[in-house]
């Protein structure tokens, strides 16, 4: 049971750092960005071409993939998100829909349609009462404890990120005090974007990686903002381990049935609290 509370946690701090993005831009922009799943697509395929170049080195890879998502992410949103804002839900799914798309295919020219290996860059172990636990997994999960604590840092004693905050709770008020809350839109969506690139670079040693890779991780990271509630950051970080501890409990006994599992409880939640509530 420990290792499944274990294998639990490091599934929810992936889940956290594709869905924080989500959170951010939905409760900001009022956006439903599927683009994301290319950002988390596009960093891990730049990790994979970079590790041999700087001869296996995993963090100046990682590091290098998570910067080169920004200008994509940047053009991204300057030249189809800015021009749907306050349109509806329907407009941001399909554009964004698309560029998912497009970037898919893209992927598939450059890097081919079939799976790649990419082992993981830690193959040390922690003893712990008896039992081994990857050192790896541990580290993704102290980068998800440290990202919301330096996430709640950010949003409560920076300029930025107080009217971030107050944007998430009154978008058109904060515009009349003068502000320019667009710029700041921006900023959010693109570092949404490198934190989806995070949990790719994250997750691919863990994970196969193929150009579809994206799509699955992104509709768990939509159940994890609508359990948490859409725009309430700590909440996306409470579901984010909450349903990636359902998902190991539920692979223990079932294990065909983890990710559908977490669309059940996202369902019981919606029951109880629709998101026009």
């Amino acid at each position: 049971m420990l290792y499944t509370i274990f294998y639990g946690f490091s599934i929810g701090a992936i889940l956290y750092f594709v869905s924080i993005g989500l959170s951010l831009t939905f409760g900001t922009m009022r956006v439903v960005n599927f683009a994301h799943t290319l950002t988390y697509s596009i960093g891990v395929y730049v990790l994979i071409t970079f590790i041999p170049w700087l001869q296996g080195n995993f963090i100046p890879a990682a590091v290098i993939a998570i910067l080169a998502v920004v200008p994509i992410s940047y053009l991204i949103e300057r030249f189809i998100i800015r021009r749907l804002y306050g349109e509806s839900l329907d407009y941001t799914f399909i554009a964004t829909f698309a560029i998912t798309l497009i970037g898919v295919d893209t992927i598939k020219l450059i890097w081919g349609v079939n799976p790649l290996p990419f082992s993981t860059p830690m193959s040390s172990y922690l003893d712990f009462w008896g039992m081994t636990f990857p050192v790896y997994r541990i580290l993704i999960f102290a980068i998800a404890i440290v990202l919301f604590l330096g996430l709640e840092l950010f949003f409560r004693k920076t300029i930025v990120g107080k009217i971030v905050v107050a944007a998430l709770d009154d978008k058109d008020g904060v515009r009349c005090l003068g502000v320019r809350v667009d710029k700041y839109f921006s900023l959010m969506f693109i570092i949404g974007s490198a934190l989806a690139a995070l949990g790719g670079v994250l997750y691919a040693p863990i994970s196969a990686v193929q150009p579809y890779m994206g799509l699955s991780i992104l509709l768990l990271a939509f159940a994890v903002v609508i359990v948490g509630g859409m725009g309430n950051l700590r909440g996306t970080f409470i579901s984010a381990f909450a349903l990636g501890m359902v998902m190991a409990l539920t692979a223990r006994y079932w294990s065909q049935g983890a990710e559908t599992m977490v669309f059940i409880v996202m369902a019981i939640v919606l029951c109880f609290r629709p998101l026009d509530a």
